[in-house]
Order: C-alpha cells, then sequence, then structure tokens
C-alpha cells in the first residue's frame, strides 16, 4: 500500500530583490548624519533676515521672520511720518487687510509701485538694512527709508559721515528709476541742544535733512523739484523719550517717497515729474 505523499508548504517567492534592505539601511543612516549635521550647524542670523526680508517684499508680505530672529526691519511705518496721519487700528502688517468694521468688506491693497520700489531697496540696500544702520519701511502712501543718527551723523553734527555717502548715492540709483515726491525729515530727542552753532533740535533737524537733499540733488539725477526738506525736532517719536536707547531711536532722518511708480524703461536723465496736491 502506497502512503500519501506530505504536502508541503510552498514559501511565497519576495517580488523585491535581497540588496532592498541593505539599501534602505544605508538610506536611513544617511539621513540621520545629515539631520546630526544641520543641528550642530550655526544659521547665520543678519543674512537670513536680509534673504527674509527681500523674499517678504517680493511676495507682498512683510510678516516672514520670526520673533526669534530679531524681527523684520522692513514693516509697515511704525509711527506718524511727516506725510501721514497716524496710522488707525485696522492697519496690519499684511499688504492685504480687511476692516472688519467696514459693511463693504473690501480689501485695501498695498500698491504695486510701493510694493515694487520697496523690493528694489531691499535689494540695493541688503547688507545695511541687515546691520540696522538703516531701515525700509512701508504704508498704503509711501515707501520710508529710516536713517539712524548713529549711523549718519556725529552727536550734534549736521554733516553726514563720508562713509554713509555711497550709501546714499546707491538710494540715489534706486529712486532716479522710479516717480514720487521726495521728502526728507529730521527728527531729534527732546534733550535741548547745547551747541552755539544751532538755536535748537528744529535748527538741527533741519541742518540735517537738508544735508541728505543736498546728496539726493547733487548729481542730477533726481529732479530737484520732486525734493522737500523739514525739520521736525522731537515731534513724532518712535518711542517714548525715557531712556538712552529710546532717544537715539529717535534721533533720525526718514526719506519719503510718495506715491512711487517704478518703471525699468526710464532713464536717470528724464524722469517725469509729479507734484501730488
Amino acid at each position: 500500500m502506497q502512503l500519501p505523499a506530505q504536502n508541503k508548504k510552498s514559501r511565497p517567492k519576495s517580488d523585491s530583490p535581497a540588496w532592498i534592505v541593505t539599501f534602505a539601511d544605508l538610506a536611513t543612516l544617511l539621513l540621520t548624519f545629515f539631520i546630526l549635521l544641520l543641528s550642530f550647524a550655526e544659521m547665520d542670523v543678519e543674512k537670513y533676515r536680509a534673504m527674509a526680508n527681500s523674499m517678504a517684499v517680493a511676495f507682498g508680505s512683510s510678516n516672514v521672520l520670526a520673533d526669534n530672529v530679531g524681527g523684520s526691519p522692513i514693516t509697515l511705518v511704525e509711527s506718524d511720518t511727516v506725510s501721514l496721519p497716524e496710522p488707525t487700528d485696522t492697519l496690519t502688517r499684511d499688504p492685504e487687510f480687511i476692516d472688519e468694521r467696514d459693511e463693504s468688506d473690501a480689501p485695501t491693497k498695498i500698491p504695486g509701485g510701493i510694493i515694487d520700489l520697496a523690493s528694489r531697496l531691499i535689494r540695493e540696500l541688503e547688507s545695511e538694512v541687515a546691520s540696522d544702520a538703516l531701515s525700509v519701511n512701508y504704508d498704503p502712501r509711501q515707501v520710508v527709508i529710516r536713517f539712524s543718527e548713529e549711523s549718519t551723523f556725529r552727536s550734534g553734527e549736521a554733516a553726514i559721515k563720508p562713509e554713509m555717502i555711497p550709501i546714499i548715492d546707491r538710494v540715489v540709483d534706486v529712486l532716479s528709476a522710479c516717480t514720487g515726491d521726495v521728502v526728507v525729515s529730521g527728527f531729534t530727542d527732546d534733550l535741548p541742544i547745547s551747541s552755539g552753532r544751532y538755536r535748537s533740535n528744529w535748527d538741527l533737524s533741519a541742518a540735517r535733512a537738508v544735508s541728505v537733499v543736498h546728496e539726493l540733488v547733487m548729481n542730477r539725477k533726481i529732479v530737484a523739484d520732486r525734493v522737500m526738506a523739514a525739520g521736525r525736532a522731537e515731534t513724532n517719536p518712535l518711542a517714548p523719550n525715557d531712556s538712552a536707547a529710546n532717544r537715539a531711536r529717535n534721533r533720525r532722518v526718514e526719506i519719503s517717497i510718495r506715491n512711487p511708480e517704478c518703471d525699468d524703461s526710464i532713464s536717470t536723465g528724464d524722469l517725469p515729474i509729479e507734484i501730488n496736491p
């Protein structure tokens, strides 16, 4: 009598090649290695800020940087400037915002000319913005370049530091390709000036504004009819004058470009003049 053959269980054949396990282990190890390298790397915060600011303006937003990186130097105008009333509570850091109290729910947008000019200035002055020597600000009506006193002037003087002249020349190169009225405003803190040359902070702030105007128009790239100087003394402070740091912040010169429009086809010698009413 013949015994029946025992049924042997056949093992399923694998469709994956034998080397795939080794390859997966190698890929995992490489990924872990690069994560470790990244964790030990140090970020260059200043370069990151400058790069992020350029991207912020290019994409129409100034809310790119996180608070732990130090904040973005390109923001909406932080306070009342020479040509604008104090910003309302509805103004936000996004170029497009909606006033919830407005029944029409129509969004208010930052004009393209303002975004274009701010972006050009950030690209041209990238290193200076990163080092806090100046900042570029904007709101729906204007772009404001803000120079700190420490970087631009010696204490109690109106002559521009020689190292700032090439920087202002680069500002001129950008503004010469754009239209819009230019207002240069000088500001001081609230401490009375102790100088025999200037009678008051009004004299000093006006003299500093005139010094910057002279640099803007001396090479005739910017039509002089577009430019105006204003001394504002201790008015419109950015911060309360209650500490040395706040007073230093309030001592500044601002270049405001109202309703700018930039065009690559505009030459430096033939700029149309637009005088706002």
